[in-house]
C-alpha cells in the first residue's frame, strides 16, 4: 500500500499526472499518517459499516477506511486525481469512486443503493469553503448512524457550543437538532501540505434516533432560531418581530411572556428546548390551534 502521507513518494507520484493543489478547491492534504488512522478508528469504523466518504483527495483517509469498513463509496469532484486515486487506493475490491458533486446526490437513495445490510456512516476531511453545505446535506439526509469530519478547529467549536457562549448560533442549534457532537481531537496546521493558516479538529456527530422535543413544525422551529440570531445584538423579541412581521413586535412579546420568557432576553442565551416553547406557540397562534 503506498505511503500517501509520505511527501517523498507523494511528490514523484503527483509531479508525474502534473498534478497542483488547487486553491480554489481548498486542497490540503494530509501528510501526517496517524491523522486518517485515528479518525477511522474514532468513527468506529468496522466490517458492519459502510461509509461514505467526500473528496478522498489523494486517499489517506479513503485507505484507512477501506481498511476497516464493510464498504466505502468516496465522492470525489476533481477528475485529475483519478490517476492518482488509481494507484494509491486502487487495491481495493470494497472501494467505490463517484466522480461528481456530492450536492447534486440524491444521498438518502445512494446510501441505500451502496450500503444495504451495513450501517451508514459519513467520513470526510472537509475543505473549510464548503463545510457548512456539506454538513447540511449529510445531517438533512437523516440516514447515517454518524458524521465524522475534519473541520476548521472554530467551526468544531461552533457546532459543540453550549447557550450562552460565544461560539453559540444557529448552526449549532442546526447541527445539535439533528445530532450529539464530540470533539474527538485537535489537527495541527504542519499535518498539511500546504499548511493551512489554521488549526483543523475532528468532530464526530452522532445522530439522533428520535427527538428528546417536542416540535410541532421544523420550519417554524428554524425559522424561529434564524430571527433570533439573526440580530444578536438585539433582544429576542425584536428578532422575532423582524423575522416573523405578521406577529409584529407586540405579538412577538406576546409569545415570548406567553412561554415565560423576559421579552429582553437574547436568543443566544437559550437551548433547543426553550426555542421548541417559543416555536410550537408562534405555530400554534400562526394556525389558530
Amino acid at each position: 500500500m503506498i505511503d500517501v502521507c509520505n511527501i517523498q513518494v507523494m511528490k514523484p507520484l503527483l509531479a508525474e499526472h502534473g498534478f497542483h493543489f488547487s486553491k480554489a478547491k481548498g486542497q490540503n492534504f494530509l501528510i501526517a499518517s496517524w491523522v486518517p488512522q485515528q479518525i477511522a478508528e474514532d468513527a468506529g469504523v468496522d466490517e458492519t459499516a459502510g461509509v461514505l466518504e467526500i473528496g478522498p483527495g489523494i486517499g489517506p483517509l479513503t485507505q484507512q477506511l477501506a481498511l476497516r469498513a464493510g464498504k466505502v463509496c468516496a465522492v470525489e469532484l476533481d477528475f485529475r486525481l483519478k490517476p492518482i486515486l488509481a494507484q494509491t487506493v486502487g487495491e481495493f475490491s470494497n472501494l467505490e469512486i463517484l466522480w461528481d458533486d456530492v450536492l447534486k446526490q440524491d444521498i438518502p437513495a445512494l446510501v441505500k443503493e451502496k450500503f444495504a445490510g451495513l450501517r451508514p456512516m459519513a467520513c470526510a476531511n472537509l475543505p473549510y469553503y464548503i463545510t457548512s453545505p456539506i454538513l447540511t446535506a449529510l445531517l438533512e439526509a437523516e440516514c447515517f448512524e454518524s458524521v465524522t469530519v475534519m473541520v476548521q478547529k472554530e467551526v468544531a467549536q461552533r457546532i459543540a457550543a453550549k447557550p450562552g457562549t460565544a461560539d453559540y448560533s444557529a448552526f449549532t442549534i442546526f447541527c445539535q437538532y439533528y445530532a450529539e457532537p464530540e470533539i474527538l481531537f485537535d489537527v495541527p496546521a504542519g499535518c498539511f501540505m500546504p499548511a493551512p493558516k489554521v488549526t483543523s479538529a475532528v468532530i464526530t456527530l452522532r445522530t439522533r434516533k428520535e427527538l428528546p422535543w417536542q416540535i410541532d413544525d421544523k420550519d417554524t422551529f428554524f425559522r424561529t432560531v434564524r430571527a433570533s440570531f439573526a440580530m444578536r445584538r438585539k433582544t429576542l423579541q425584536n428578532g422575532l418581530a423582524s423575522g416573523f412581521p405578521e406577529l409584529g413586535k407586540a405579538g412577538a412579546g406576546e409569545v415570548l411572556t406567553e412561554c415565560g420568557f423576559d421579552p429582553g432576553v437574547r436568543g443566544e442565551k437559550l437551548g433547543i428546548e426553550e426555542f421548541a416553547t417559543i416555536a410550537n406557540a408562534i405555530y400554534r397562534r400562526k394556525n389558530h390551534v
